[in-house]
C-alpha cells in the first residue's frame, strides 16, 4: 500500500495494492493489522453508504464530543473530498486539503478526529462508503459552512446542491470553541 501524506497532519491518501487481470481486480480496502502498521490504529464501529448525483455537496460535518475518524472509499463514480482542520492550537487550524477520489483509482482518504469532512460529486452519480470510529450521534453533530470565505475551499462547483442543514451551517468563526477540538486530543464533555 502506498501512503501519501497531505499538508494536514494525520490526513492521509491511501492507495491500496490492486491485483488486476482480464477478469477484473481485487483490492483490500480495510485490514486492521495492515492499516495499524501505517499508523491508522482506528477502531471502526460503523460503516456508511452515500449515493448522490452530480453537484451534490455533503458537508462539512464533524461530531463533538463523540468524534469520528473516517476512512472514505469510492465504490462508484468520482468525488472531490475535503478535510478542514478544526483543532485549536494546530498550526494548520482552519486550513483544508482536497483530494479527487474515484472508484477507478481505488484511492482512499483517511480523516482523523479533529477535522470537518465533506465532498462534492463530480461524476453523474457517486456511491461512497466510509468507516467511522464512533456511531452517528445527531445531538453531537456539527457542521461548517461549505463556502466559508476565511477557509477558502476551492470547490470544483460554484452552485452545489445542498441540504437545508448544510446550507445553514455556521462559518468557522461562529462555531463556539467548546464545539471544536484541541490539537493532540479530542475535547471531552465534562
Amino acid at each position: 500500500m502506498r501512503v501519501i501524506e497531505t499538508r494536514l497532519s494525520g490526513v492521509l491518501i491511501l492507495e491500496p495494492r490492486v491485483f488486476a487481470d482480464e477478469r477484473g481486480f481485487f483490492a483490500e480496502t480495510w485490514r486492521e493489522d495492515r492499516y495499524a502498521g501505517l499508523g491508522i490504529g482506528a477502531s471502526f464501529v460503523q460503516d456508511n453508504l452515500s449515493f448522490s448525483k452530480r453537484g451534490v455537496l455533503r458537508g462539512l460535518h464533524y461530531q463533538q464530543p463523540t468524534p469520528q475518524a473516517k476512512l472514505i472509499t469510492m465504490l462508484q463514480g468520482e468525488i472531490y473530498d475535503v478535510a478542514v482542520d478544526l483543532r485549536l492550537g494546530s498550526p494548520t487550524f482552519g486550513e483544508w486539503v482536497g483530494v479527487d477520489l474515484s472508484a477507478e483509482s481505488i484511492r482512499q482518504l483517511y480523516v482523523p478526529v479533529g477535522f470537518a469532512h465533506g465532498f462534492v460529486v463530480t461524476s453523474e452519480t457517486a456511491l461512497v462508503s466510509y468507516k467511522c470510529t464512533n456511531p452517528y450521534a445527531p445531538e453531537h453533530e456539527g457542521s461548517l459552512r461549505w463556502d466559508d470565505p476565511e477557509v477558502g475551499i476551492d470547490w470544483p462547483v460554484r452552485d452545489p446542491l445542498l441540504s437545508a442543514k448544510d446550507a445553514a451551517a455556521p462559518l468557522l468563526r461562529e462555531i463556539p470553541e467548546e464545539r471544536l477540538f484541541v490539537a493532540g486530543q479530542a475535547r471531552v464533555e465534562s
